[in-house]
């Protein structure tokens, strides 16, 4: 139990640091409306399952210093820099408000490229590689055996889908895009800038070492 609390703990603390995946569903829930929202919920919840099943089965393809893991950063560098790009290019330019309704094939079409974009999102993201690599480590043991493994796997696939989703619900509710009715073009523009600095920074990181 005090090894549960600790690594829940942990994986809970990072879900609360907002970083690309946040932001996009925000956008996303915003522009189009939390049902849209929850595909892309769904694709980072599965490319971070990607990662969860890699490190509890011991793949060490993505090592850090690696030859896959530079290529996973250089992709990853490329879409930040598309995705901050893109908030930078429409900041302001979103109404806050519901959207209306689509038809059911509209809304499809959408929830599958959201669906996309999110998992590329979590997949491009070398942090999310190394963080659950770390996790795993810390199973190491004797206690440590495939219910285990499974048990965590599953945990941590459940809890970032569910905390997704409520970002998504909250964020696309009528009451909260009030809120943000002022701050959007300054909240996009910021995160656009970060997106774009931390692809930056990767670079320069990987350049220099």
């Amino acid at each position: 139990m005090e090894q549960f609390l600790i690594i829940a703990t942990v994986h809970f603390f990072a879900l609360l640091s907002p970083g690309p995946d946040f932001f996009l569903v925000a956008r996303t829930a915003i522009t189009s409306g939390w049902r849209t929202a929850s595909g892309a919920c769904a694709g980072i919840a599965v490319g971070n399952g990607v990662f969860i099943v890699a490190a509890f089965t011991g793949i060490a393809m993505l090592r850090a210093g690696s030859a896959g893991f530079i290529a996973v950063q250089l992709a990853g560098c490329g879409f930040l820099l598309y995705l901050g790009t893109l908030f930078l290019r429409h900041a302001g330019s979103t109404t806050l408000q519901a959207p209306a309704a689509e038809s059911r094939a509209d809304d499809t079409h959408g929830w599958w490229k959201a669906a996309g974009l999110g998992a590329l999102s979590a997949l491009l993201n070398p942090k999310n590689a190394l963080f659950y690599a770390t996790l795993a480590a810390m199973l190491n043991g004797p206690q440590a055996n495939a219910a285990t493994k499974f048990f965590y796997g599953a945990w941590m696939f459940g809890i970032l889908l569910l905390w997704d989703l409520l970002v998504a619900a909250l964020v696309g509710h009528p009451w909260v895009l009030g809120r943000f009715a002022r701050a959007l073009p300054w909240l996009e523009r910021a995160a656009g800038l970060l997106m774009i600095a931390l692809a930056l920074w990767i670079v320069v990181s990987l350049w220099a070492g």
